[in-house]
């Protein structure tokens, strides 16, 4: 079974990022922290229902054991939406389209993401990048509330039917949905502010 973890947000650096995110939301980004493995940080903030919305950038002078995740390395342009996680179980199954296990910490997180060798994301941020957490309180139940929450989730993709039935039986979130077009994401955000479209 897959279950949306979290959502990310990729930024040349974290300030654009996070200013980026702030000024949609209205509200302030947590903490975060270091990846030491693939020299990124990143600003978490708690949204409703265990999720959470994450901003990453590569962290400045921060050397990497190969290319970045998160197809970080080419990334330019503003801050936006580029990639969803889902938790795996069971796991391995799961990795797919060029995504292997590799093993990450942070603090005292413990999980196994599924990473393509060249650090893109898999199909372009389109088919969810996969996790399995080896910690019992994972950022989506640990974070404080935002008062922010997701209401719908829109990946769009050439091949946006095929990933639906990939995912089919697996994924049965009823805030994703899948559409044919030029690929990119989309998320609703519910604020206190009222609807916000990432």
């Amino acid at each position: 079974m897959l279950r949306l973890d979290h959502i990310a947000i990729a930024a040349q650096t974290l300030e654009e990022g996070v200013a980026w995110a702030e000024a949609r939301l209205g509200v302030a980004m947590g903490p975060g922290g270091r990846h030491a493995r693939y020299g990124t940080h990143n600003r978490l903030l708690g949204l409703a229902e265990g999720l959470y919305l994450e901003v990453i950038a590569p962290e400045p002078g921060a050397p990497s054991d190969g290319p970045r995740w998160f197809g970080l390395d080419e990334f330019t342009g503003p801050p936006r939406l580029a990639n969803w996680i889902c938790a795996a179980d069971p796991f391995t199954p799961w990795l797919r389209h060029g995504m292997r296990a590799v093993p990450m910490q942070r603090g005292d997180l413990r999980w196994d993401m599924g990473v393509p060798e060249d650090g893109r994301l898999p199909m372009g941020g389109a088919f969810p990048t996969v996790l399995h957490w080896h910690s019992d309180s994972p950022p989506g139940q640990a974070l404080l509330a935002s008062g922010c929450a997701l209401s719908r989730l829109t990946v769009q993709h050439p091949d946006a039917e095929g990933i639906a039935a990939e995912l089919a039986g697996a994924l049965t979130d009823p805030r994703i949905g899948f559409v044919t077009g030029p690929a990119m994401l989309t998320a609703q955000i519910s604020t206190p502010n009222g609807l916000v479209t990432l």
